[in-house]
């Protein structure tokens, strides 16, 4: 398959900009594929959407500030957008700089703090912060919500916790895993009052994730790498769930992506932690989930290809031009979908 059969066109105002003032006041897309039919709903009404002993599988990562600003020796600007904390005072970053920065250079961050620059690993830099506070209390001090690069505004005050889901646990991610976004305590609370259970993963979403599909052909694109834990707390959850009947329900491709990998191409869902770079495009059976939720994805992007791998490609097309006719508002902070599969009942 080739990249350009997961285009569509969207007008740019449809970006979502803003959070809305409600997390479950978004719009919810109802993608039943079995029925091909498209549904227009609300996001708090999922609880009637689902039935008693259906399972919700989420993502429990937390979005660390992980943008930084500072300039070069030089004088020039630089932006730090950190991929991934690998020590107490090192991690792997994309720099935005006119131009990149030797091995051994220093970068100065707008408070003071030093950060050499160690080396290169693919398109990401080694840095190391030369300071006495660990890097993850750096961050919280100086760092920057990292929106993502089609929220055209400096982040505020309002994305430190609306760029974070309520029930975010384990520091690690440089982007949030949105689908979670649209629920509140007061939905997690009508949900649990209806019977439907919940259970959590973790997966640390990276920056790779914005990463636009270079090559024609999908098949030659090198997926990025993310760090993830599928425990066996959920695996029982997700047995026993299948065993008395009901589904298992992802919020986010991030837990297909945890799910998936953790079954390594067996039947059943297995503990794993570790990394992973699963690719998922049409041809690719899905089975660890019976429905998904998500947000609508960027044109010819993998998150796209995963969703038209679940419920078909030319139906999840449809779907979008009919979330653009109606405007749905797109993207991190923009509306939901709920999808069901075409290929079970």
């Amino acid at each position: 398959m080739k990249k350009s059969d997961f285009h569509y066109d969207l007008p740019v105002e449809l970006i979502a900009q803003q959070p809305l003032p409600e997390r479950s006041a978004s719009r919810l897309l109802v993608v039943d594929a079995p029925r091909q039919a498209l549904t227009d709903r609300v996001f708090h009404d999922l609880p009637e959407l689902l039935r008693a002993g259906d399972l919700l599988v989420f993502n429990d990562t937390r979005v660390l500030p992980a943008r930084l600003f500072g300039h070069k020796s030089s004088g020039g600007a630089v932006e730090v957008m950190l991929e991934r904390i690998t020590g107490t005072h090192t991690a792997l970053a994309m720099l935005g700089v006119s131009k990149k920065p030797r091995e051994g250079s220093l970068i100065e961050l707008d408070d003071g703090t030093p950060v050499r620059v160690l080396g290169r690993d693919g398109q990401f830099f080694e840095l190391r912060f030369e300071c006495t506070e660990p890097l993850e209390k750096l961050l919280l001090r100086i760092g920057h919500m990292p929106l993502p690069p089609y929220i055209q505004r400096p982040d505020d005050a309002r994305d430190n916790e609306r760029y974070q889901t309520v029930y975010a646990r384990h520091p690690g991610a440089v982007a949030a895993p949105t689908a979670g976004l649209h629920f509140d305590q007061s939905l997690l609370d009508a949900l649990r009052a209806r019977g439907i259970d919940t259970g959590y993963i973790t997966l640390h979403v990276g920056a790779g994730t914005f990463q636009p599909v270079r090559e024609e052909k999908i098949e030659d694109h090198a997926m990025h790498c993310e760090w993830l834990n599928v425990g066996a707390e959920l695996v029982e959850k997700i047995r026993h769930t299948r065993a008395h009947g009901g589904r298992v329900i992802a919020v986010g491709t991030t837990v297909v992506r945890s799910l998936e990998a953790a079954r390594a191409g067996g039947d059943a869902v297995q503990p794993f932690a570790g990394e992973t770079d699963i690719f998922i495009f049409p041809g690719y059976r899905i089975t660890s989930i019976d429905g998904l939720i998500t947000n609508f994805h960027l044109p010819e992007s993998t998150l796209l290809m995963l969703v038209s791998a679940f419920a078909g490609r030319e139906f999840v097309l449809a779907a979008y031009r009919h979330a653009v006719e109606q405007r749905y508002r797109f993207y991190s902070y923009g509306d939901a979908m709920l999808v069901w599969p075409d290929n079970r009942e």
